[in-house]
């Protein structure tokens, strides 16, 4: 069997980078006065300086999860992944997370499924502890084919407890956290896989179906804000689409990987039955592990004992890249 990859289901990861630098290159513009952007765009979240405080702005949306919802006719918990996937990301800064506002696209409106999206949602506000302050709806017929659940979410830190990366130096550790599953990334290879191998409805060995898998919500990591007050963290990372290349946007040292979170069934069936390369894989999917800590290694105990299901996966070495053991992933 030939080894399928992302880019064979329609979603090229380099190509993308190509794309975003290049709309990246062409937003120069920078509003005088104050408050004033901090740093460059490209990190996990934009900040804004306001006094003493930075003000940060996070979006992102569900993807192609909602295809998945709509085949499962499940659409309760796919709020929980929205703000989850804005929350992380705000979350890796050690910034917290305020206040939200979602935006829904769709062909035509349907009231049960906005109900069960609504119930998502609260629950993913109550998860983090945000406010849903308002959205938008709009039906763009011609334009939209389903529905598109997306989000933007604030928040706020003191300056000095911005966490960007910066202190990261070789022999830091890296400290994983186990993910809940798929997340909401790497949703197009994985309907892919289960489209043309099984179904929806397939049982794997622990007795849930791959439908149920791939719709399981995002794991919000709002410990993370209780860990950073109580450790000494150098950087953080949430595992999304690209995978362990995450890493890369938080130091130009090398992130070696030596005892990675065992991978949950679901990722071990989608690379099985779709004959997917390990490197593709860790490129992918977050596979079983959705957030991590760099961290010094008098800090390890400390982190440990504040997320008890945290694990040592590897080390930060001089050398630049990301390493499964010896396999390079690029």
């Amino acid at each position: 069997m030939s080894s399928r990859s992302y880019h064979d289901a329609g979603v090229d990861i380099d190509l993308e980078a190509t794309a975003i630098k290049s709309l990246i290159s062409n937003l120069t513009y920078r509003r005088t006065g104050s408050p004033a952007m901090l740093g460059e765009v490209g990190h996990f979240a934009g900040l804004i300086g306001f006094g003493d405080h930075v003000l940060a702005l996070a979006t992102d949306g569900v993807g192609t999860k909602m295809l998945v919802a709509d085949q499962m006719q499940d659409w309760t918990t796919v709020g929980i992944d929205c703000i989850a996937m804005n929350v992380n990301d705000l979350y890796v800064m050690n910034l917290e997370p305020v206040a939200f506002v979602d935006y829904i696209a769709t062909d035509r409106l349907s009231v049960e499924k906005m109900a069960q999206i609504g119930v998502g949602l609260n629950e993913g506000a109550r998860q983090a502890n945000i406010d849903i302050v308002g959205g938008e709806t709009a039906t763009l017929r011609g334009l939209v084919n389903g529905l598109d659940l997306a989000g933007t979410c604030l928040g706020m830190q003191k300056k000095d407890r911005v966490v960007t990366g910066d202190k990261i130096k070789p022999r830091d550790v890296i400290i994983g956290v186990p993910s809940t599953g798929i997340h909401s990334n790497g949703l197009t290879l994985a309907r892919r896989v289960v489209e043309e191998h099984a179904g929806y409805g397939r049982e794997l060995k622990n007795g849930k179906t791959l439908g149920g898998e791939l719709l399981t919500p995002t794991r919000i990591y709002a410990e993370s804000l209780r860990v950073a007050r109580a450790c000494t963290v150098h950087g953080m990372c949430h595992i999304t689409g690209g995978g362990l290349l995450n890493f890369k946007r938080l130091s130009p040292y090398g992130f070696h990987f030596t005892d990675p979170i065992k991978p949950p069934e679901i990722f071990t069936w989608i690379q099985n039955a779709g004959g997917i390369d390990v490197v593709e894989m860790y490129r992918t999917f977050n596979m079983g592990m959705g957030y991590a800590y760099v961290v010094p290694k008098s800090s390890v105990a400390c982190v440990l004992q504040e997320v008890i299901d945290a694990t040592v996966v590897g080390v930060i070495i001089q050398k630049p890249g990301v390493w499964l053991g010896a396999l390079e992933i690029t």
